[in-house]
């Protein structure tokens, strides 16, 4: 009787297990939140993407809107081509601008969407003009420690 009971905990503890191992597998994949509603695609143009990945969530006011669906090199305009698929019961105006943010510090990178004040809504294949590229760390870090070096330069003579 109790070896019947040590295996049905032991069974349970798997399980448990298994679906925390599934939890975070998902979670790194950028996969936990799967939306099977109406989509529509748009299209932005980037200098730089930094690390945004496909799957990626584009979000609006820190809520989920839609997801990064492709993400490939235009070699006419030497940027990055990103598809948005953007849930259809949620519509932004032509104007809309947007940016790559990072959640953290040094969390998962995402597209913010600013609504614009255009009377018409985007629609299927259209294109967002207003871009703001992703803000890379090591960028920032060398531009300021040569800011430094140049202003010791100056103080020195």
């Amino acid at each position: 009787m109790q070896r019947k009971s040590l295996d049905l905990w032991v069974g349970i503890f798997v399980l448990l297990g298994a679906a925390a191992l599934l939890f975070l597998a998902l979670k790194a994949g950028n996969m936990s939140s799967f939306s099977f509603g109406e989509t529509y695609p748009v299209v932005a143009k980037f200098d730089n993407i930094g690390g945004l990945k496909p799957r990626a969530p584009v979000k609006s006011a820190g809520v989920v809107v839609g997801r990064v669906e492709k993400i490939s090199f235009d070699d006419q305009s030497f940027q990055a081509l990103v598809t948005l698929q953007l849930e259809s019961n949620v519509k932004f105006p032509k104007d809309s601008s947007a940016k790559i943010l990072t959640s953290g510090l040094l969390g998962e990178q995402y597209i913010g969407l600013e609504p614009g004040g255009d009377m018409n809504n985007l629609v299927a294949g259209d294109r967002i003009k207003m871009t703001q590229s992703a803000i890379v760390l090591e960028n920032l870090i060398s531009q300021f420690l040569f800011s430094k070096a140049a202003e010791g330069k100056e103080e020195g003579k």
